[in-house]
């Protein structure tokens, strides 16, 4: 009896399946991102992948919700699977808010810091991929879940940096200029910032689950 009531029971193993298909979504909104921030006449193409990444990524996130309300058993604590799913759909709709403001203002051209900040997305959105999988055995990766954490976090704080670089040259560039420029301009470092304090979120989210597993 016992067997044929398990058997029935949803697998807790969708749960790592669905932040395997999450992540992928997420690299690829990335890597979309860091093509929209070399500039030149493929804007529109990387905007519309990263708007169809968004929507993806919303739709795995809802039915990661679903799932944590109607299984029984869950690999670990219902509200932290939804932290997690929700600190990294939280990246994409980052990429999705700086896609649009790109698309608003018309920019065509990107300073060197903001393709850089760009480039790290892709970087940090493929340590994240790389956690996912662990997480099905936190005791045993315990120590390579840390050490992805840790990277991911130095590359925020590196985009901090480099944010706060580009944010002053493009003031030395426009202070007797075009105040709109620095202002749109700002705008962008701003939401390329938060792309990547994103995914320090998400490394903070998998650090609580392997101090809680642990």
């Amino acid at each position: 009896m016992l067997g044929w009531f398990q058997a029935l029971m949803p697998k807790e193993e969708r749960f790592f399946d669905l932040f395997a298909r999450h992540s992928a979504i997420v690299l690829a909104g990335a890597e979309a991102l860091e093509g929209l921030l070399q500039g030149g006449d493929k804007i529109e193409h990387y905007c519309r992948v990263i708007f169809e990444r968004e929507a993806e990524a919303d739709e795995i996130t809802r039915e990661t919700l679903t799932a944590v309300r109607r299984t029984f058993i869950t690999p670990f604590d219902r509200t932290d699977i939804q932290d997690l799913v929700s600190s990294m759909d939280d990246a994409i709709d980052q990429m999705n808010k700086t896609a649009k403001i790109i698309m608003l203002y018309e920019v065509k051209s990107f300073d060197p810091q903001m393709q850089q900040m760009a480039a790290m997305a892709p970087v940090a959105a493929g340590l994240m991929q790389q956690a996912m999988p662990l997480l099905a055995n936190i005791g045993k990766n315990g120590a390579e879940l840390h050490r992805i954490t840790e990277q991911i976090i130095a590359i925020e704080e590196k985009s901090d940096q480099l944010h706060d670089a580009g944010r002053k040259a493009l003031f030395v560039a426009n202070r007797n200029g075009n105040a709109m420029n620095f202002i749109i301009g700002g705008e962008i470092y701003d939401h390329l910032e938060k792309v990547v304090d994103r995914f320090e979120d998400v490394a903070n989210e998998i650090s609580a689950l392997v101090t809680d597993h642990l």
